[in-house]
């Protein structure tokens, strides 16, 4: 704990490692920032492994220390998650020892006064230990505004307005959200709004009484969307503090020996001239199938190409993707010898450092939030191919509010049964790669304010001290 701390300030992060990072590296720019602050993480453990221990083993900044929290006995077995989305009670069951740990945090020497918990968007069940210790409870939000606005609209319209969102799931339905311009089709919705029984809408639901939602975005990005939260005075302040960019994680030998390999594949191609293929912590598809057809059309494309192609994990587990011993069991025949030279087929990917490559023009993307805003610090145009969770509708802003993607499927669902054949994928990549389009301008301009937004006077530092204001007034 820092002697010299007046506040400390307590991160709960949901433990996956693309809610964790960008989590931990917020808190580094609060650290950073206000040397008042001491800021503790609350790690929690997951019944799976989500390679979230090698991140963990050094803290980033020397006024942040990690606490592990011991595992609850009344915990949830992986095969319980994999039946049935069981979030909800995975957090009840540690409150507890949440409470205990900060209690028993608050009497080390040095720590200062509690001046608020950071709780992720999935832990709000962790706002009743905030009550009981009279502190205030921000939520971080992971992802961007607009999806923010849209969950936030769909809860209020079923338990506001009685409207079951269910009858919805197949349906052509779009509702006006006030963060998006266009009305949003109901087949660009996060799945889990459907479930009433997943939790989804009782997380999103308690969102709304934080001090304040803390957003990975920036104004100049999401301006609207913004604006529209900000207007709402029946919502807790919004404080755009974004882009929090993960970078790169080797984390283990075998994953630096990749890097390697991949950096020197990459050094040795033209600039801009490689399109990668990447999809993201959950990033696989179920359909060898599938994977055939995105093969088909990488080599019609005659595109050099860059593609970490990843292992489904057994049915009915929970387990991460994982990587193929000898990829070509699920490629045709031959794809390997007919690419060589033009193309790499790799496993995990380290994908900053990719992205930040020169040889690299263009990213085929799941349009999971962290990689849409990697893919705009870095300049690189997206083809979008969400997946899961809010990517649809992360797809569906990128696309028709900004046109600034070439779109692939914008409303795909993993598990889907849907196929996309080769000749939409070849002609996504051709459209992307084209050094002419006009997605690659607007990208481009996108990357000057990405990075200004959180230096000194731009708008992400601006809202930075806003929140650190916050935060303190809570001890004055």
């Amino acid at each position: 704990m820092s002697a010299d701390a007046k506040a400390t300030l307590v991160f709960i992060p949901f433990p996956v490692m693309s809610h964790l990072v960008s989590a931990v590296e917020t808190a580094k720019l609060l650290a950073d920032r206000d040397n008042r602050l001491s800021i503790t993480v609350l790690l929690m453990k997951l019944p799976m492994d989500t390679k979230i221990s090698s991140y963990t083993k050094n803290p980033p900044h020397h006024r942040i220390n990690y606490v592990h929290l011991p595992e609850n006995s009344k915990s949830i077995s992986a095969d319980l998650i994999a039946a049935k989305n069981q979030t909800l009670r995975f957090v009840e069951v540690h409150k507890g020892r949440t409470r205990d740990a900060v209690a028993e945090l608050m009497k080390a020497r040095g720590s200062g006064r509690l001046a608020g918990v950071v709780l992720d968007m999935f832990c709000t069940p962790m706002i009743d230990v905030a009550n009981e210790l009279d502190t205030p409870a921000y939520v971080f939000f992971p992802c961007g505004s607009s999806s923010l606005g849209l969950m936030l609209h769909l809860q209020s319209l079923n338990d506001d307005f009685d409207r079951d969102l269910k009858e919805y799931e197949e349906s052509d339905e779009e509702v006006s959200a006030p963060t998006y311009v266009n009305p949003v089709p109901a087949r660009v919705w996060p799945a889990d709004i459907f479930d009433k029984e997943g939790g989804s809408l009782d997380f999103i639901k308690r969102w709304r009484e934080s001090r304040g939602i803390v957003v990975n975005t920036f104004l100049e990005f999401e301006s609207y969307a913004i604006n529209s939260l900000s207007a709402d005075d029946k919502l807790p302040p919004v404080y755009p503090v974004g882009p929090i960019i993960q970078g790169g994680r080797e984390e283990t030998d075998e994953n630096k020996r990749k890097h390697d390999e991949i950096v020197g594949w990459l050094d040795k191609q033209p600039d801009s001239s490689v399109v990668f293929l990447c999809f993201g912590t959950h990033g696989c598809f179920e359909s060898n199938l599938q994977v055939k057809e995105i093969a088909l059309a990488l080599e019609q494309s005659g595109q050099r190409f860059l593609w970490s192609l990843r292992k489904p994990p057994p049915k009915g587990t929970v387990e991460f993707p994982g990587e193929y011993e000898n990829p070509e069991e699920v490629l045709p025949d031959g794809f390997l010898e007919h690419s060589k030279g033009i193309g790499k087929v790799i496993g995990w990917a380290p994908q900053m450092v990719v992205l930040s490559h020169p040889a690299v023009g263009g990213f085929v993307s799941h349009c999971g939030w962290n990689s849409t805003l990697e893919s705009v610090y870095c300049g690189v145009p997206m083809a979008v191919w969400p997946l899961v969770a809010e990517q649809q509708a992360n797809a569906f802003l990128l696309a028709k509010e900004f046109e600034m993607v070439v779109e692939i499927k914008m409303d795909y669902r993993k598990n889907s049964g849907v196929v996309v054949d080769a000749e939409t994928i070849e002609k996504a990549i051709r459209q992307l790669m084209n050094p002419d389009n006009t997605v690659r301008a607007k990208v481009k301009e996108l990357q000057e304010n990405s990075r200004r937004a959180l230096t000194e006077g731009g708008s992400s530092f601006n809202v930075l001290g806003r929140l650190i204001n916050n935060i303190m007034d809570n001890i004055s």
